[in-house]
């Protein structure tokens, strides 16, 4: 599919460079730059400030990642902790 795209000068001059250093044309580098773009901006990004693995009630910080049965484990585990209190 053909478009138009309306680029600020300096921009279009950074792409055109950079297509010439690479020895490529501009859609090229354009729609790889595009394809890059989408792919970063689907992809999950953590909150900022937060852990990606969260803290069980021990308040141990685990480190990932885990099995479904490494993780039954620490569950169970966590369970016989709370009995014996």
């Amino acid at each position: 599919m053909r478009t138009t795209l309306d680029l600020p000068d300096p921009l279009f001059r950074t792409l055109k460079a950079r297509a010439a250093l690479e020895g490529v044309p501009m859609k090229q580098v354009l729609r790889r730059l595009v394809e890059a773009g989408l792919a970063e901006a689907t992809s999950p990004m953590p909150a900022a400030g937060r852990s990606p693995f969260p803290s069980i009630s021990t308040g141990v910080h685990l480190k990932g990642p885990f099995s479904n049965a490494a993780l039954s484990e620490l569950l169970a585990d966590e369970d016989l902790e709370a009995r014996r209190l």
